[in-house]
């Protein structure tokens, strides 16, 4: 059902304006592969190539046929799509194969991998947040389960006439009272400050330019300050961290220690010690930063990042998100830099551009079993969302990986012709990134250019939605900014990225960068 001009508006009012505003405001009518179709004024179809993907969603591209076919084959079964609370062997079934392709790519997985579904990507690291801190608060159970063994050890102690307390550069204690009473002193304030500690949730460490969701938990882990900052009372705080400077993470890391004081009997003397509280939940990390211009992280900062988790023993969790599912040329991004992380998040593809579907993976020897019952959701592992990510899986791994060594192939020849742009452009684009079908390229900073149209759209932070719907609307190719910035534009096809489409796509990157160069900015506006 079409909607009149004159009918009333309900949703998406103003994001529509925008779009239209920056030329992006068409509804697409058909998808196939890389390309969507949209209606014409004359009602002739007209395809666009499309670079977006679904935001990378799309390994297989739209409609793939053999998953829609499969689709359809299962509902035509009338498999249950819903049977909560009932024996789900599908759920096994992908861990299973997860298993397996994690193994193979990441050392040190012999445990195997716990698997918790989920709807989208941001609701799998919110499982993560979630599991970090019941692996947190088990931690602070036993620490303060040693320290009240401890002060009861210290009062028998004590009441035998066996230890004495005596000063300590901690809690100062008063004089002219007995033992007994000086010791009862002592475990007040301990219990007082340790409660204080205790009470305080946690600082979760992610890398600056990060993004890993929206929803309450993970769009504090998601650095843009213009989601994040409305929010910050909901939720834990972050610490945001450069991936290349080491020396930073540490002292961040020393920065945010905290102890808690036990006491212990030694040689008849009491004494106060410190515990090393768990103060930091967790360490989450993209392997490619996608809002960051798909910049991968270096093997020398992966390095760095397990070093900081297994020092504080706070889980290392890779958000595999976007970068996952064979996008990268690998099944896992982290692979590429020898990253091996406790947990994993990976959504997008696994639904095969059909259905949403999302998985967060848990290293068997830090997995709580009780929270397969604590954490559930009404549409997580369903039937139908199952049966897609097997078949996808199985797409994936088919003919030895061909997949895999497709997406390396046509990212290569991709990021090739990027890069031979910007060697002819080099005043207008800055830098090409990324991995397989996974990069960016990202124009130089505009907002001192010249041309007015160009210093006000750059400093608004808008010229990489102009530049996308002057794409569009010129060449008929989808693009998209990469990030809060808008400076750039995204390249994440399917694997179906013909040479054709990417000679398509380098006329336009050209014809685009000379109005750069020449400072003619009103050719870009709608």
């Amino acid at each position: 059902m079409s909607s009149a001009a004159s009918d009333p508006v309900f949703a998406d009012r103003r994001l529509n304006d925008w779009l239209s505003s920056v030329g992006l405001g068409i509804e697409y009518s058909r998808a196939e592969a890389n390309t969507l179709y949209f209606r014409d004024e004359s009602d002739q179809e007209v395809a666009v190539l499309d670079h977006v993907c679904g935001f990378g969603s799309l390994i297989f591209g739209h409609n793939n046929p053999d998953i829609t076919e499969h689709a359809k084959s299962v509902l035509d079964q009338q498999i249950p799509v819903h049977a909560q609370l009932s024996r789900q062997s599908h759920a096994n079934k992908i861990a299973t194969v997860l298993n397996a392709i994690v193994r193979r790519e990441v050392p040190g997985g012999d445990s195997g991998y716990a698997a918790i579904f989920a709807n989208s990507g941001a609701e799998a690291v919110e499982i993560c947040v979630k599991h970090a801190e019941l692996e947190r608060r088990a931690r602070i159970v036993k620490l303060t389960d040693d320290i009240a063994r401890h002060i009861e050890e210290a009062r028998e102690a004590v009441g035998a006439g066996r230890a004495t307390v005596v000063e300590n550069p901690y809690v100062p204690v008063g004089p002219g009272r007995d033992d007994r009473e000086k010791l009862e002193e002592l475990i007040a304030e301990i219990g007082r400050r340790n409660a204080e500690l205790v009470a305080r949730g946690p600082v979760h460490l992610a890398l600056e330019n990060a993004f890993h969701g929206k929803l309450v938990a993970s769009v504090q882990l998601t650095q843009n300050p213009h989601w994040r900052l409305p929010f910050t009372a909901l939720s834990s705080s972050t610490r945001f961290l450069h991936p290349d400077r080491p020396e930073e993470m540490k002292a961040a890391v020393e920065e945010l220690r905290e102890n808690l004081l036990d006491i212990v009997v030694d040689d008849g003397a009491v004494n106060v010690v410190e515990r090393e509280f768990p103060a930091i939940g967790a360490f989450f990390v993209e392997p490619v930063q996608g809002a960051n211009g798909m910049r991968p992280l270096s093997e020398v900062s992966a390095r760095e990042i397990r070093a900081v988790c297994d020092a504080i023993g706070c889980p290392l969790i890779v958000d595999e998100i976007h970068s996952g599912m064979g996008r990268t040329g690998a099944f896992l991004a982290s692979s590429h830099m020898g990253l091996r992380g406790d947990y994993y998040t990976l959504a997008k593809s696994i639904g095969g551009g059909i259905v949403k579907n999302a998985v967060a993976l848990f290293r068997q020897d830090r997995f709580r079993p009780e929270f397969e019952v604590m954490h559930s959701s009404t549409f997580a592992k369903d039937g139908l969302s199952a049966s897609i990510a097997l078949k996808v899986l199985e797409m994936l791994e088919a003919d030895d990986g061909r997949a895999y060594r497709v997406a390396a192939e046509r990212g290569s020849r991709l990021k090739e012709m990027l890069g031979s742009v910007r060697s002819d452009f080099p005043e207008v684009v800055d830098t090409v990134a990324g991995l397989g079908l996974m990069v960016a390229l990202e124009f130089t900073d505009q907002t001192r250019a010249s041309c007015e149209v160009l210093r006000e759209k750059a400093g608004a932070g808008m010229l990489g939605y102009v530049v996308a719907g002057y794409i569009l609307r010129e060449h008929r190719i989808r693009v998209l900014p990469v990030g809060p910035v808008g400076n750039s534009v995204r390249f994440e096809p399917s694997i179906h990225l013909t040479d054709a489409d990417i000679a398509r796509t380098e006329s336009a990157l050209r014809d685009v960068c000379t109005i750069l160069r020449d400072q003619d900015g009103h050719r870009l506006l709608p």
